[in-house]
């Protein structure tokens, strides 16, 4: 059974992951990547999801300083946006899945 905190724990971990990788990437193909789904998501979302697409929507018009901030932030807040990310996709399988067992493991090990 995955606990609240050992979620959102992965979900940070992964955004570490995104973090680093559009750090590298001097054309940021990642955050165009994140923009081009949630612009996506708000035309095909309603309630609650196309809210919080409408939320991103407006960091993602933000310098990638702020975004990278955001992202990395242990706060409620972002922990919050994270559940909902459009940065999905950024990540390879493999790279996501390697996070995913990471988190499982400390599951099981808690169990």
């Amino acid at each position: 059974m995955h606990s609240h905190k050992n979620i959102d724990d992965r979900s940070l971990a992964l955004a570490k992951q995104i973090v680093a990788q559009i750090d590298q990437d001097p054309q940021r193909k990642g955050l165009l990547k994140a923009q081009a789904t949630c612009k996506r998501w708000q035309i095909i979302l309603t309630g609650r999801e196309k809210a919080c697409a409408d939320e991103w929507a407006l960091i993602l018009q933000t310098p990638w300083e702020k975004i990278r901030s955001i992202l990395l932030d242990p706060a409620p807040k972002a922990t919050r946006l994270r559940q909902n990310s459009p940065f999905c996709g950024v990540l390879t399988n493999k790279e996501r899945w390697k996070i995913i067992k990471e988190y499982r493991n400390h599951d099981a090990r808690a169990a």
